[in-house]
């Protein structure tokens, strides 16, 4: 398979990788939806790649070009193997120096490489030098509030030559908790030459245009604030192409994602499993609702596909 080429100067909207949930459903579903924003695959451990050298074990779609894979780790070698492992498949690297996940940050992988400047730096530059692709690098403001390095961080990795950067503004002690501080997005923008992407409670077209007048970053990268809501991507990209605003789904459509989504999800695990995982997306889907709470409680104790959607069915019937 070529390589999917990207312009990165065109790129408004990441797809951001959130590990256990932006599947390869997930991410055809944002394709569905109209959006053309760069994809990026789940976090690829670079451990287990070299270990299992086949790039056929990451699942993705031709209908997800650009798409970005993400490698964790921070042993120069296993990185430098693997990026040259997926680089026939991917349209661009991202480094993950972000992710606060404890089993992650114990291994000296994700937020705990920014302790570490000068040897992601390393990785940075032999992943440059064995593979043709550009290279991301995706991290917060610093390991804790006291170890805010994320401008110094950002500078070695410019020089090390990464092509653009994305800041989630939290520090890895936040996890998700608090609020995303973008001014200090503000602030690294002014202090790079290369593009800087906004990541942090994004969920709304309204959030993303707050975000970037705020910060002048080049774009948004968003997560979570997909889980529901599978044409975000496309509402912003529609708003800041063409300044367009097209309205949030209305509960009849998040209705149908949510029922296209469980099918698929089934289709690709078995109903056991593919029910299981759906457990955690009810509450974005039907966030809504008045009673939302209450009908979480009723979807996540149901075990088959046809009992789900019954109650969907129900729900749209009592509040359409």
């Amino acid at each position: 398979m070529e390589n999917k080429k990207i312009n990165i100067s065109e790129i408004k909207v990441i797809q951001a990788p959130l590990a256990g949930i932006s599947d390869c459903i997930f991410r055809n579903l944002i394709r569905k939806y109209k959006s053309k924003c760069l994809m990026t695959t789940e976090m690829i451990s670079s451990e287990m790649l070299c270990n299992n050298p086949d790039a056929r074990i990451v699942q993705y779609d031709e209908i997800q070009y650009p798409l970005a894979f993400q490698l964790v780790g921070h042993k120069i070698d296993k990185m430098t193997k693997s990026a040259k492992i997926l680089a026939p498949y991917a349209s661009m690297i991202d480094i993950n120096c972000g992710c606060p996940v404890k089993k992650v940050v114990v291994s000296g992988d994700g937020s705990a490489m920014m302790k570490t400047p000068k040897l992601a730096c390393d990785i940075l530059k032999s992943i440059k030098d064995n593979v043709d692709l550009p290279v991301s690098v995706k991290f917060r403001l610093g390991f804790t509030s006291k170890e805010e390095n994320y401008i110094e961080f950002a500078k070695a990795l410019e020089e090390a030559g990464a092509d653009f950067v994305t800041l989630h503004a939290r520090t890895r002690s936040q996890m998700y908790s608090g609020q995303s501080d973008w001014s200090k997005i503000k602030l690294l923008q002014k202090e790079l030459k290369i593009p800087v992407f906004a990541n942090g409670d994004i969920k709304t077209l309204e959030d993303a245009k707050k975000c970037l007048d705020m910060t002048n970053a080049q774009g948004v990268s968003i997560g979570r604030g997909i889980m529901g809501d599978f044409s975000l991507p496309y509402r912003i990209e529609k708003y800041l192409n063409e300044n367009i605003y097209t309205a949030e789904p209305d509960l009849s459509l998040k209705i149908e994602m949510l029922k296209e989504h469980l099918r698929l999800e089934v289709l690709n695990m078995g109903e056991k499993n593919g029910v299981k995982f759906m457990r955690k997306f009810y509450p974005h889907y039907i966030s809504s609702l008045k009673n939302a709470s209450k009908y979480r409680s009723v979807l996540v104790s149901l075990e088959y596909e046809k009992e789900i959607i019954e109650v969907l069915d129900e729900i749209l019937s009592l509040h359409s």
